[in-house]
């Protein structure tokens, strides 16, 4: 009897234990876990974001002195020698010269899968009207690819060459290639395989000391993390151009693989090195600052203006930094290196002993922390509350966090502590989240209906603090958006009340959408009117430039409005007026706050710079643009493309205002058309200020040409009216260009 009540009350135990989230939360930490297992691609970027951050926040020191030097083949380089490809006798200076600076090898981060074209016997063949005297001493000459094999006999010169995805010529088969010694079992199921390569030309291939694989793959973001040591193309094991580099300036004429069966490739041998990889033979790139240092230009080599000390004793590798030649990469602590550094920066940390290594059992240690973690908050969450268990939850994430710093910055071992801290958020928040979920049910109500009428920004500001909910304001540096339909008495004619209203609500639901996706709130809606602020109720540093890219994506989303509209129209058989909206913008100290009476009152703003904005939408009309925006939202968003339009006393205003049109992003100012057209525009825009009406008319035909898209039509149209009503009555000396608005 007394075993049977033991059983009971067990089972009791074990229900009551179970009950409070804890059945859900042993589940999710399976499911966790299990997933952490996997390692799907997913958790990838996650991983290497904490990995990049490491980095930046210790990044590889510079090696003193570098083994290395850079051979750059810049702009300027291009610019006094030709451009690219060069002859291969003007190569074969440059290894001359190298050689006889010390180089101890030379690197070319380069393919040369062809003959040179500037050979004099290809001269010969292919000049027309060239005599047969001049051909012949032409053809015996020897050719460029000649010249630049016999520089690189006299050298140690690896060049490059690239894996190739699809089957075709195929230079793998070639007798110079390196041996690869295997080390502890079969390295090929763990590498990568490709079916070609592309090699250069005989000549050069059989003068070169080694050929390295120059490809490096970025990871899903463009990052440059890791670079294959060693891949394989038709079972053949081909080494990088880094690894090949090392080989031949140590002297060593064959590398070594070291592979587990079970764990994989483990690292390559270039004595006396040992260069540590993941199991498919990739290097981890420990990532340094950029070192202009580490360069030197390709043309001052050549001239002779480089001199023994920055390359004798030195590993030399020749690359480009020009971004025509398409060779630019990013790395962990650089958006932006030329290709051949990433190369460097391998030979660099393998020499200077600061190679990064994710260890075998780092996923074990990692699962094993998650197990942990999660039991911990599994347990403690039911019985502390969610106040007392944010600190442990806290603690524990900090004692992981630091844990995988300490092992990378004292040890340079990589283990991720984002999956342990994310298994301990993720239960800490379904357990927490168990006893409040009645309560936010009844938030979630409240949110959904007053959403409807006020920005969910403010919503959310006056259900954590209902004492907002009285009279009063502030002053607040904010920008302010006035929208209104063009004609729009017209195209109300069209309609009935009830069409009037699907009309409207069709125009302003995605035109509200995309104020309130940046961070912009509604004021309110005035018929086709639509009146906007940025910077409040929440703090929004970046106010003038969500504004300017509102206003922007609004004429954008005006286009598929139309297009709905205009499919509508030939359904029910009648005209489709399309919809053309005026914008303004402006930003200003005003007053934002609760204004009305004590029985009802709206959250909206008042001042100076509210009217300008309201002025500025009604000149959108006067000047044919879509969007004008005052001088200080200009200034406050200044990579902006916007154009000048005016200097205008707006009615009710007693000074003048420098108004502007905005019409694009900030990438659209590197547009060449677009610097084009900001160059005369502004041009003709200076030249009438100065009553320089002749020249205000050339820049304003330039100006015209530029705008292939007639987004100035107006504009011009309006200057040029206005040229040549001065010219025929000159405004005087003291006329001061500014343009007096009679209307709204």
């Amino acid at each position: 009897m007394a075993g049977k009540r033991l059983k009971v009350f067990t089972a009791a135990a074990w229900r009551r234990w179970l009950g409070g989230g804890r059945l859900l939360g042993l589940a999710l930490l399976v499911g966790m876990l299990v997933v952490q297992a996997l390692d799907p691609v997913l958790l990838e970027p996650i991983r290497n974001f904490v990995f990049d951050h490491y980095q930046t926040l210790k990044p590889r020191p510079p090696s003193h002195p570098s083994p290395v030097v850079i051979v750059d083949i810049d702009e300027e380089s291009l610019g006094e020698i030709g451009q690219w490809p060069w002859p291969r006798t003007t190569l074969a200076r440059l290894v001359d010269r190298l050689t006889e600076l010390g180089a101890v090898t030379v690197t070319f981060d380069f393919v040369f899968p062809e003959p040179d074209r500037m050979s004099p016997s290809v001269i010969a063949a292919t000049l027309p009207g060239l005599d047969e005297g001049t051909a012949g001493r032409l053809r015996e000459m020897p050719t460029n690819d000649e010249v630049f094999a016999a520089a690189m006999k006299a050298s140690r010169v690896v060049l490059g060459q690239t894996v190739i995805n699809t089957v075709g010529r195929d230079d793998s088969n070639r007798a110079s290639q390196v041996s690869v010694a295997e080390i502890g079992g079969d390295p090929r199921p763990w590498l990568d395989s490709y079916p070609s390569l592309l090699g250069n030309i005989a000549v050069l291939d059989e003068a070169a000391a080694g050929h390295g694989i120059f490809n490096v793959y970025p990871e899903l973001d463009g990052v440059v993390r890791r670079v294959p040591a060693i891949q394989q193309v038709n079972g053949k094991l081909m080494p990088s151009l880094a690894l090949e580099t090392l080989r031949v300036a140590t002297g060593n004429r064959t590398l070594g693989i070291r592979t587990n069966p079970d764990l994989g490739i483990q690292s390559v041998v270039v004595r006396p090195a040992q260069v540590l990889t993941d199991r498919a033979a990739r290097v981890w790139l420990y990532a340094g600052r950029h070192d202009p240092g580490k360069y030197v230009a390709a043309k001052d080599v050549l001239s002779g203006g480089v001199g023994s000390a920055a390359i004798a004793g030195k590993m030399v590798l020749i690359g480009t930094s020009a971004a025509g030649l398409l060779d630019i990469r990013s790395i962990a602590v650089e958006r932006q290196i030329p290709g051949v550094e990433v190369h460097a920066q391998i030979i660099e940390t393998v020499l200077g002993g600061m190679q990064l290594e994710r260890p075998a059992d780092s996923l074990g240690v990692e699962l094993s922390v998650g197990l942990a973690v999660g039991l911990l908050m599994i347990v403690l969450v039911p019985l502390l509350g969610a106040r007392w268990t944010l600190i442990l939850f806290v603690a524990c994430a900090g004692v992981i966090a630091w844990g995988s710093w300490t092992m990378f910055a004292e040890k340079r071992l990589l283990y991720d502590p984002a999956m342990p801290i994310a298994t301990a958020l993720a239960l800490y928040m379904l357990l927490t989240y168990s006893g409040y979920a009645r309560e936010e049910a009844q938030r979630r109500q409240v949110r959904s209906a007053f959403t409807r009428y006020m920005s969910p920004a403010l919503v959310e500001r006056l259900a954590a603090d209902p004492s907002h909910l009285k009279l009063g304001g502030e002053m607040r540096d904010m920008t302010l958006l006035f929208c209104d339909v063009r004609g729009f008495t017209t195209i109300s004619e069209q309609f009935t009340a009830e069409g009037l209203t699907k009309l409207i609500n069709a125009f302003l639901t995605p035109m509200t959408n995309v104020i309130l996706d940046r961070r912009g709130t509604i004021d309110k809606y005035m018929g086709d009117c639509i009146m906007a602020f940025w910077n409040a109720p929440l703090d929004d540093a970046e106010h003038a430039a969500n504004a300017c890219d509102s206003a922007l994506t609004m004429n954008e989303r005006l286009k598929d409005v139309n297009a709905q509209l205009e499919i509508e129209a030939k359904e029910e058989g009648r005209r489709h007026i399309p919809l053309a909206i005026g914008i303004g913008l402006n930003s200003g100290e005003v007053c934002v706050g609760n204004m009305g009476s004590e029985q009802r009152f709206d959250y909206s703003v008042l001042g100076d710079a509210v009217n300008l904005a309201s002025r500025l939408e009604g000149q959108s009309k006067t000047y044919g643009v879509t969007i004008v925006i005052g001088e200080s939202t200009r200034s406050r968003a200044p990579a902006y493309a916007t154009l000048p339009l005016d200097l205008i006393k707006v009615k009710g205003k007693t000074e003048a205002v420098s108004v502007h049109t905005l019409l694009g992003r900030p990438e659209r100012c590197a547009d060449p058309t677009f610097q084009e057209l900001a160059r005369e525009h502004r041009a003709m825009i200076d030249a009438y200020r100065s009553q320089d009406w002749a020249a205000a008319r050339d820049h304003l035909a330039r100006a015209r040409q530029a705008d292939s898209a007639r987004e100035l039509a107006g504009c011009h149209e309006l200057y040029e009216e206005r040229i040549a009503a001065c010219e025929a009555n000159p405004p005087g000396a003291d006329w001061n260009g500014v343009f007096v608005a009679t209307s709204k």
